[in-house]
Parts: C-alpha cells; structure tokens; sequence
C-alpha cells in the first residue's frame, strides 16, 4: 500500500481540499511505500512549513497550508502509534525538527 493509499483509508474521512494539498505536499512521497509514512509525512510536513515560513507574509491564504502541516504530522503520529514505545523519542524529534525549520 502506498502512502497516498494509506491516507485515504484513515477515518474518519478530512475534507477533500485538505487531502488534495496533504498530497500535493507529499508529491512522490506519496507513490512510496506505506510503512515509512510517518517519516513521509514529517518531512513533508517540514518541507511545507519551510515554504510558509519563507514568504513574505502568511495572510488567511495560508490557513489550508498550515492546516495541512498539521493534518501530515497527525497522521506520522498516527502511524507511529502503532509501536507506542517509539512515542516519546519521535516526539522530541518533530518538535526540535519543526521548532528549527520555524526559527530558521
């Protein structure tokens, strides 16, 4: 199953623009295979706030992008439940990876 096909089987269903940018944020990611999709969607999700923070400014026309970063780092952690061992240290990770991407 590839991550795109893993995204669409979680429920409940997120609206349809949100899966559409979740997607386009994940570009060729989203072709690879499902059991890395945790670590597809942080770096999407890294790679897509990036973006955000490099414009100029970040008016309501960034609400459906910063929803996205949220919606792709749920869903890793989603995935990462299914081994909750792994929780905290993946936690730490994302945070000190998205605190560096948004002080950068």
């Amino acid at each position: 199953m590839t991550v795109r096909a893993w995204l669409r089987a979680r429920t409940p269903d997120a609206p349809q623009r949100l899966i559409e940018r979740i997607e386009a944020a994940l570009g060729p990611r989203g072709d690879l295979d499902q059991s890395d999709a945790a670590a597809h969607c942080v770096d999407a999700a890294e790679s897509l706030l990036r973006d955000l923070m490099g414009r100029p400014s970040a008016g309501r026309e960034a609400a459906l992008d910063l929803l996205a970063v949220d919606a792709l780092v749920t869903y890793a952690f989603e995935a990462w439940s299914e081994n909750p061992e792994v929780l905290p240290g993946r936690a730490a990770e994302v945070m000190t990876r998205l605190a560096a991407t948004v002080g950068a």
